[in-house]
């Protein structure tokens, strides 16, 4: 339990270039005292003190503005950073080296009991606002950014967007599960798509690309207007007979 406590912490240094010492973190950073708390309600909860443990949980959520149930699992050195409006269900599991920031829900979409929250696999980092929703399990080292929805399951690597979320990127390049979702995906997102916006202009090679054809454009439209101010220019030196084409 000491050395959990104390990698909770101390891992705070490298994930907060703010942080600048251990009495610092200990006093001021509501993640830290969420996850501290949430260590002995999780042993509380485990030993069949459940009330006791929810009540703890219920004071934690007053003191630190982030709510973790009880039941949660979560491993070592997990961090949430800010913390504010984070919302942890019971049968979610965590791995290690995850990091949580503000506003971040782990929840469930069914009534049923059993496992309704989803599995975040090692150094997993969800984005400001996310919502990961469902028994479903994000693999180790994803992304998921901020304000995205995520409905089903992510693979290892992948980074996931928007709402629903969709895969943009796999930081493996050798993992062929995040390449195929992410080709099923790019797939269903063909045809008509809202606000014009499609799989193109959603990723930052499509946005390069459409800029650039912008600017070739204006490029074009300032030679002409060029060429047809030296004409005037031209047609203003020349006699008056000249340009009105009499003798």
């Amino acid at each position: 339990m000491w050395n959990l406590i104390k990698e909770d912490v101390t891992c705070v240094f490298d994930r907060d270039p703010a942080s600048r010492h251990v009495f610092e973190i200990l006093t001021s950073y509501p993640g830290v005292h969420a996850i501290l708390i949430h260590r002995i309600n999780h042993w509380l909860w485990n030993k069949k003190l459940k009330w006791f443990a929810r009540f703890i949980s219920y004071f934690a959520r007053w003191v630190t503005a982030i709510e973790i149930h009880p039941g949660a699992t979560i491993g070592r050195r997990f961090f949430i950073d800010h913390g504010i409006g984070v919302v942890i269900g019971e049968t979610t599991v965590i791995g290690d080296d995850v990091t949580l920031y503000q506003g971040v829900t782990l929840g469930g979409r069914i009534m049923l009991p059993g496992k309704r929250h989803p599995t975040l696999g090692n150094n997993v980092i969800v984005g400001a606002g996310a919502k990961i929703l469902g028994p479903f399990t994000v693999g180790d080292n994803a992304r998921i950014g901020s304000n995205a929805v995520v409905l089903e399951e992510v693979p290892a690597g992948a980074t996931v967007v928007g709402i629903p979320g969709r895969i943009v990127a796999c930081r493996d390049v050798n993992n062929d599960d995040c390449a195929d979702q992410y080709k099923q995906q790019s797939r269903r997102s063909e045809g008509f798509e809202s606000y014009a916006v499609d799989a193109s202009t959603m990723s930052a090679n499509g946005e390069m690309e459409q800029m650039q054809q912008q600017i070739n454009t204006l490029q074009q439209v300032v030679e002409n207007l060029e060429k047809e101010l030296k004409k005037q220019r031209d047609s203003s030196n020349l006699p008056l007979n000249e340009r009105t084409g009499t003798h």
